[in-house]
């Protein structure tokens, strides 16, 4: 089963978009504020958004199951205030749920949370819970600066997160660490302040003793790691200069994807980083979605570049393409063995 762990509804009908506009112009005039009832989406038009896109692409590259979410860019949680950022991430995560009632073969949800700047994240808990526990939600992405590029917020490290993560053990849910959208005009949202963002958050990990505190804590560290990879001996130094022990123990909690949009970075991350630390993803449709001009083929097609790193065995090849994904997101290996029930059962 080839399974992409990094999936986000960039298709999304436009509707959603004008409702968000004027969710946020009604913000300074209750006259127009929304209520969720007042965004009108069919089935119909998932249905088109969804095979026209995503669908189609995942069947095309060989794919057969993705964990979908909102879109990151579109999260915005410096946009509003706390109430703006709950009722937004509602909604879209009520839109990914029926995305995934749709096409329950080939999605599985993962939800947005509703941050805030400034606010703590122990406010995120009744949504995490009802995505999980009521959607069959199998994740969350957590965005580590929910200012947009300025940083106000404390370290991830920090216990001002304690509480959010308290809940994500019980749930035994896992976080992808995903910034939104830059506000700051010194940092690209994609180019930029993404890779900043994840780079960052490995930092904060590297100086701290979270996992002392939360050894089941699982954190998926997505576009490849950012530059985590790429310096890998300087964050070794670091970690043993700085805080007097080696830097592999973080990786029984940290993990990597595949979101790493030429041959060889794919190739470089799966010779630095342990196999069993990299999940596949793609993000298609996401940060780049045009073609490489050198190959014809698509940018964000990352599955290619696995299939072209001769060094990975067959085994390696299965634990990148499913195995690790349903380890880091075991609410996913449960549907994937419920499934597998329910076909025996068929026969």
């Amino acid at each position: 089963m080839i399974i992409d762990c990094h999936g986000h509804f960039t298709t999304a009908p436009k509707t959603l978009h004008a409702w968000r506009k004027k969710q946020l112009d009604g913000m300074h005039d209750p006259a127009i504020a929304l209520k969720k009832t007042d965004l009108v989406i069919s089935d119909d038009e998932i249905r088109a958004a969804i095979e026209d896109g995503q669908l189609k692409l995942q069947k095309a590259r060989g794919g057969d199951l993705t964990l979908f979410s909102p879109i990151a860019g579109q999260m915005a949680h410096h946009l509003g205030n706390e109430r703006t950022s709950l009722l937004w991430a509602e909604v879209c995560n009520d839109l990914i749920h029926r995305v995934c009632n749709l096409f329950p073969e080939n999605f599985v949800g993962v939800c947005q949370l509703p941050q805030a700047p400034c606010v703590p994240p122990a406010s995120c808990i009744p949504e995490l819970r009802r995505c999980v526990e009521q959607l069959g939600f199998v994740g969350c992405n957590l965005n580590p600066d929910p200012s947009g590029g300025y940083w106000q917020d404390p370290p991830l490290t920090d216990r001002y997160w304690y509480p959010l993560y308290e809940e994500m053990v019980r749930l035994d849910v896992p976080a992808m660490v995903h910034v939104s959208s830059s506000c700051n005009p010194c940092f690209h949202g994609t180019g930029a302040h993404y890779i900043n963002g994840d780079t960052t958050a490995f930092m904060q990990f590297l100086l701290a003793d979270l996992f002392t505190d939360f050894p089941t804590l699982r954190f998926v560290i997505p576009h490849g790691g950012g530059a985590v990879p790429y310096h890998w001996g300087r964050y070794r130094g670091l970690s043993l200069e700085q805080r007097q022990r080696p830097l592999e123990p973080l990786l029984n909690n940290i993990f990597f994807d595949t979101c790493v949009y030429h041959e060889p970075g794919v190739r470089f991350l799966t010779q630095v980083i342990p196999i069993d630390n990299i999940l596949f993803g793609s993000e298609m449709i996401g940060a780049v979605r045009g073609r490489d001009p050198n190959t014809g083929e698509y940018f964000d097609d990352t599955k290619r570049y696995l299939d072209a790193c001769a060094h990975l065995s067959a085994e390696e090849r299965h634990k990148i393409f499913e195995a690790n994904v349903r380890r880091v997101y075991p609410g996913l290996d449960a549907v994937l063995k419920k499934r597998s029930v329910v076909a025996a059962a068929s026969l």
